[in-house]
């Protein structure tokens, strides 16, 4: 069964099947040297669910936090400080989108007090996040102090404002969480020949799409 209206042919389910497929396709293509296709797919995965978005009259901040987030995924497809940075910066602002977003729709941070488990998740991400910055503070270089900084707080007020969501908004947000501690761990806490590096960029990966997937499903079929 599909989740839009239709048959596969319809145009959210084939553009949901598509975009499913890109991010496997990346999967497959991961471990390959930087080049235009496999940007390609890694972009086209969550651009797709943009589009779907657009299809079935998401909100508009949905729209441009997965706009945003393509494009992020277009600068960390490459090598390099300057297209880590510019994936930060698109991020960054996805994350801001996606905070607006939460909280215009959410029940209100209330929810935090009043529901003890929205509450006590709350708290371990915040444990999560405090615990990575101090972690990375030490291997960074002053540069990038600054801005991995503020893309920790950006990424822990989007996690706050999800739980006062929808259950499939806030599984998207942990995932999505939980694939940026891997990859910011796999990129500066472990040595360059750890045999751990392969597994944790699939983790990544799979982690990452799977969160938007969530998100995106989660308002447009609420």
């Amino acid at each position: 069964m599909m989740p839009f209206a239709g048959g596969i042919d319809a145009n959210p389910n084939a553009t949901l099947l598509f975009s499913i497929a890109a991010a496997a396709i990346y999967a497959l293509a991961l471990e390959l040297s930087p080049r235009l296709a496999r940007s390609a797919a890694k972009t086209l995965a969550v651009a797709l669910l943009a589009a779907l978005a657009v299809m079935q009259g998401g909100p508009l901040l949905l729209i441009a936090a997965l706009a945003l987030s393509a494009a992020g995924d277009a600068f960390l497809s490459r090598d390099g400080e300057k297209a880590f940075l510019g994936g930060l910066a698109s991020f960054l602002v996805a994350h801001v989108a996606y905070v607006v977003l939460f909280l215009k729709v959410g029940g209100g941070i209330g929810l935090l007090t009043a529901q003890f488990w929205r509450g006590a998740i709350a708290l371990a991400m915040a444990a999560f996040v405090v615990a990575m910055l101090a972690a990375l503070w030490r291997r960074v270089g002053p540069s990038l102090r600054v801005p991995i900084a503020v893309y920790a707080a950006a990424i822990l007020a989007m996690g706050i404002s999800a739980l006062t969501t929808y259950p499939w908004v806030i599984a998207g947000a942990v995932l999505f969480m939980a694939s940026d501690g891997l990859l910011a761990a796999e990129r500066f806490l472990l040595a360059a020949i750890s045999p751990h590096r392969v597994w944790m960029r699939y983790a990544v990966w799979v982690l990452y799409y799977a969160a938007q997937l969530s998100i995106t499903l989660g308002f447009l079929l609420s």
